[in-house]
């Protein structure tokens, strides 16, 4: 991935101190924007880090997901219950994985109509070292330290409740 030219000031700083000349203080739109530039330089990052393995972030994030089950599967629509994304989502991630050797697809014993996804021995290793590689490097996250980290992770979270993503207890 290469990078672009840095500039000689802050393109959003800008953006929002001309916005304010223009509309007023709205400090959501620097905040958003800021998010939103965070987000494409993380997952650039990221995925230029897991693909070497044959996987993109949302295909990294599933192969985790059943790691984390108990016998190494889940129904499909679990997974996209727990990835927060669309059932057509799951089901190419999921196809994509499986042409890669790192899953594989069965119907659901449970569910008639339900089909599971498992991680193979070979998901299992990939799923390792790209972890490796993906915590050396922070998740892109190394300009900050762990206090940091847990402070945008807090910051972020009402936005989450807002949206519905799950209860707050």
């Amino acid at each position: 991935m290469s990078k672009p030219l840095s500039l000689p000031f802050d393109p959003i700083a800008r953006a929002d101190e001309l916005w304010r000349h223009r509309w007023g203080d709205v400090p959501s739109m620097a905040a958003i924007t800021s998010i939103m530039r965070a987000q494409q330089i993380l997952l650039g990052q990221v995925d230029a880090v897991v693909k070497p393995y044959g996987l993109t972030f949302a295909r990294y994030e599933a192969l985790v997901l059943l790691t984390f089950s108990k016998a190494g599967e889940l129904p499909m629509s679990k997974i996209g219950e727990r990835l927060m994304v669309h059932p057509t989502s799951v089901t190419n991630t999921v196809d994509r994985l499986v042409r890669s050797g790192l899953v594989a697809k069965r119907p659901n014993p449970n569910d008639g109509r339900g089909t599971l996804a498992s991680i193979t021995d070979k998901g299992r290793e990939v799923v390792e070292a790209a972890t490796r590689d993906l915590m050396a490097m922070d998740f892109g996250l190394g300009a900050y330290d762990a206090q940091q980290c847990t402070e945008i992770f807090t910051l972020l979270r009402p936005l989450r409740i807002a949206a519905g993503d799950f209860t707050d207890d």
